[in-house]
């Protein structure tokens, strides 16, 4: 691996580890390893958000001195990287569907609406690709992010969801798979009432 692509992945597994040491907990440094994987796999496909440093001034500046420590991980050529998704084209139960497997913002950045813009970005590219659904897995733990999926953006948990298809099975699974879809068939899969 070339110096670029290895720096680049450092800087978004340091993010990573930032952000989900806290939902993983003691889960985290084997999950750290999957996560590491997933990163180089050859149809993981990116996008990265960097800060506009064209702005207000004075907003930029109150970024970066807020954030030093973590700006020079994420800084390379250009403006630094505040924001980065992991998605696939995949099949999920037989159809096809976008799956996010990270969506990760920098603190300061959190808040301001660019989560919710980038996850209505995934669903348009999802659509535009003849996707059946957007899915995603979710720490139980991670109430935050639980909240933002099930309350703000409209997500489900699907009835492929380790708690739909069995509650006393997987009373102890630590994720939820939620998802949105756009098509009748999906719906049947993903939130099939009869199926929880």
């Amino acid at each position: 691996m070339d110096k670029k692509k290895r720096t680049g992945k450092e800087k978004k597994l340091k993010r990573k580890e930032i952000n989900m040491e806290g939902p993983y907990g003691i889960e985290w440094h084997e999950e750290e390893k999957v996560k590491g994987r997933e990163m180089v796999e050859e149809n993981a496909l990116y996008i990265f958000v960097r800060l506009n440093q064209q702005g207000n001034d004075q907003e930029v500046g109150t970024i970066i001195s807020k954030e030093k420590n973590i700006q020079t991980l994420w800084k390379g050529t250009g403006a630094p990287v505040v924001a980065f998704v992991q998605y696939r084209f995949v099949m999920e139960e037989e159809l096809p569907v976008l799956y996010v497997y990270e969506i990760q913002l920098e603190d300061t950045i959190q808040g301001k609406g660019l989560g919710k813009f980038l996850m209505q970005l995934l669903e348009l590219i999802a659509r535009k690709n003849n996707m059946m659904a957007v899915v995603l897995t979710v720490k139980k733990r991670n109430e935050g992010a639980m909240r933002f999926y099930l309350n703000k953006l409209s997500y489900k948990i699907s009835s492929t969801s380790p708690s739909k298809v069995d509650p006393l099975e997987y009373a102890d699974c630590t994720y939820e798979i939620l998802c949105k879809v756009f098509d009748a068939q999906a719906l049947l899969i993903f939130e099939n009432p009869l199926s929880g």
